[in-house]
């Protein structure tokens, strides 16, 4: 395979989990934990697909997602969006910021392959 994924999440659990699940998929996982420079770290891996938590320290999720969609070069990523935050407000929020799927805590292993599979196509 040998895509990409950045994952922007700031739980080491939840970072250690989801980078050897996809590792052992063919995935490289680059990984970043705040939302301070998430934009910069999106440019400096060039990835082929996001997965983007919430709540960060430093910027949320949702601002990120909106920083995402504007800039020219990866407006079109794909971005699974995490959260512990399961509302429908919180769903319609992300769906506003433009996200291609959202996925609530906890996840299993299993649905998380299933979703970056999915996002990546064929």
């Amino acid at each position: 395979m040998g895509n990409t994924v950045l994952l922007i999440e700031d739980e080491p659990n939840i970072i250690e989990a989801i980078s050897f699940i996809l590792a052992r998929d063919g995935w490289q996982v680059k990984t970043h934990s705040n939302g301070h420079d998430a934009i910069r770290a999106v440019r400096e891996h060039d990835p082929d697909l996001i997965i983007l938590d919430v709540m960060l320290p430093g910027k949320s999720g949702y601002e990120i997602l909106e920083q995402i969609r504007a800039d020219p070069d990866y407006g079109e990523i794909s971005v699974l969006m995490l959260t512990a935050r399961g509302q429908v407000k919180d769903r319609e929020m992300a769906e506003r910021a433009g996200v291609s799927r959202y996925m609530t805590k906890p996840f299993s292993n299993a649905d998380v392959l299933h979703a970056v599979r999915a996002l990546a196509g064929p």
